[in-house]
């Protein structure tokens, strides 16, 4: 009993109290916790804001497009190249300027002397658009992000860079010129800072005229009032968190939350918009900053509840276990008593049928015959019976951790001869035929001849019980490098599948003695195994090809015996 509460208390307690001691140091760091989760729930939802407003990029290219080949089908692309900049503000309101561009290279931007509007973006773009100048370039190929440092010549200053997106990224040299943007891509988009500021150029190739390619600057002032209600529309983010979209003046566009300043905090993440949109970005603020602190307060008071709830149910767990174990080996205990009681007692009528036997044999008025018959079978169930009662006291024994052999060095070769010499008859009047595989030179083990002889007996029984009828047994010894294999094997019914390890359990049968005739109490094999075990080998048993059972026990050889 206090083996097993050492035990209990060194395999449940004592971790119990280090993961304890593990789990209130960490319940310390718990604000750091909480601000790391924070931070990429932040991040997430940053993110998740940038892809709707770059969706709310394509959207718009998408309405380009859908424009662009409306006013094709009404009319020639060749003869809307020069009206184009009326037509598609008329068909497409976000348009600011509109152009066209033919695959030799001659760009159609509006008439300089028409609006201011159209006057200035033809002076900044005209060389863009018709490929004469060659600018750094950011785009997306296959192998991810590449900067190519092509700087324009004449380039006023650092921001005089053009940002490509297009749906053609098979390309792998450099992009320079607008006509190296298009490809064979249907759209794209294209942003360019000109003098530090943003321009959108959308393009499309009409797929009834794919020589020329259409193209308007977008309004950004309008399109910024489009992109306000995408993000107020935001959900999931109304109580921890406040998304702001910045354009690439970090002046604020939209928030999900009116009226929040951020009084000079940093934003707890930032998501970029991307190529589309450079320098445009989700900048997350936390919408309570005192929240993290109470957060993390309210999880280690809840952590620390729950680690002493915890520590007190595995101290009432253990005391359980106690106490269960207690009484368990109490019952044990008495289980081995009343068997090694009943055991005592079925002695005593095997001894007066011995007497009985023997008063007999002496009798010589009884017919010869039938005292014959007689006496074999009283001989047959004396010895049944006796070994059933030596399996049941030593079982009792080896439950109250009593080995009653004493190891020396033993000839398992003889040890088998002499039982298979014994046995025999017995297997006989059942039917089988035992044969012998057994080697001329000794094989020594350190054991018990009595206790191994035991074994063999009970296997021979098994085996009679099992094969009976026209069956034969065999039993062979044999070294197997530094180890000695005693076998016995049959050409029975074999073990049912499943209870190759079972049959060596307490108590198990498989078979039911009342259903198939079979006499036994499950003790047999059980108490084979434990024998050997104690021997220091192992007892595995399985089915021989065809029909049969085999059960091998494997002993280590002694080599210190002369």
């Amino acid at each position: 009993m206090r083996k097993v509460a050492v035990v209990i208390l060194l395999a449940v307690v004592v971790p119990s109290l280090v993961l304890a001691a593990l789990a209130l140091r960490s319940i310390r760091d718990q604000r750091l916790v909480q601000e790391r989760q924070e931070i990429l729930l932040a991040e997430a939802a940053g993110t998740e804001l940038a892809r709707a407003v770059e969706s709310e990029v394509d959207r718009a290219l998408a309405e380009f497009s859908t424009a662009t080949d409306h006013l094709v089908v009404s009319g020639s692309a060749t003869n809307l190249t020069a009206d184009f900049d009326r037509l598609i503000r008329g068909q497409w309101t976000p348009a600011a300027v509109g152009f066209a561009v033919n695959m030799h290279g001659q760009c159609f931007p509006p008439s300089v002397f028409g609006r201011p509007e159209a006057m200035r973006f033809r002076i900044e773009n005209e060389r863009f658009l018709g490929s004469v100048e060659s600018l750094e370039v950011t785009w997306n190929s296959p192998k991810g992000r590449i900067n190519v440092d092509q700087v324009a010549q004449g380039a006023r200053s650092k921001t005089d860079a053009v940002f490509a997106s297009t749906t053609d990224a098979s390309s792998g040299t450099p992009i320079k010129t607008f006509r190296d943007l298009l490809g064979t891509a249907a759209s794209g988009t294209v942003a360019r800072f000109v003098q530090d500021d943003l321009q959108l150029l959308l393009w499309h190739r009409p797929s009834r005229d794919p020589a020329v390619v259409f193209g308007a600057q977008l309004d950004l002032a309008a399109f910024r009032q489009r992109l306000v209600p995408v993000i107020t529309a935001a959900r999931g983010y109304d109580d921890p968190f406040v998304a702001i979209l910045r354009d690439d003046s970090q002046r604020s566009v939209a928030s999900t939350h009116s009226g929040f300043i951020p009084d000079g905090r940093r934003p707890l993440a930032a998501a970029d918009i991307g190529d589309k949109l450079p320098h445009w970005h989700v900048a997350v603020f936390p919408a309570n900053p005192a929240g993290v602190g109470n957060a993390a307060a309210s999880a280690r008071l809840t952590l620390g509840l729950l680690v002493a709830l915890l520590l007190t149910a595995i101290g009432v767990g253990s005391w359980l276990i106690v106490a269960d174990l207690g009484r368990q080996l109490r019952l044990a205990r008495q289980k081995a008593g009343f068997v090694s009681n009943v055991s005592h007692e079925l002695k005593t009528p095997l001894t007066s049928i011995r007497m009985f036997v023997e008063l007999l044999g002496e009798d010589a008025g009884t017919d010869s015959a039938r005292r014959a018959k007689f006496l074999g079978i009283v001989r047959t169930e004396t010895e049944r019976l006796s070994r059933l009662v030596d399996n049941v006291l030593d079982f009792g024994r080896l439950e109250r951790g009593e080995i009653p052999w004493k190891p020396v060095p033993t000839d398992l070769v003889g040890v088998a001869r002499a039982a298979a010499e014994s046995f025999a008859p017995q297997l006989a009047s059942a039917g089988v035929v035992l044969t012998s595989d057994l080697p001329a030179l000794p094989i020594r083990i350190r054991g018990d001849g009595d206790a191994l002889s035991q074994v063999l007996f009970n296997l021979f029984s098994n085996v009679g019980k099992y094969a009976a009828g026209g069956s034969v047994a065999e039993l062979s010894v044999a070294r197997d490098g530094t180890d000695a294999l005693l076998s016995v094997s049959d050409r029975g019914p074999g073990i049912p599948r499943g209870c190759e390890e079972r049959i060596f359990e307490d108590f198990f049968r498989a078979h039911d003695s009342l259903a198939s005739g079979i006499p036994g109490c499950g003790l047999g094999l059980a108490l084979a195994r434990r024998i050997v075990r104690a021997h220091g080998g192992t007892l595995v048993a399985a089915n021989r090809d065809g029909s049969g059972a085999m059960f091998v026990a494997r002993f280590p050889i002694d080599t210190d015996a002369a």
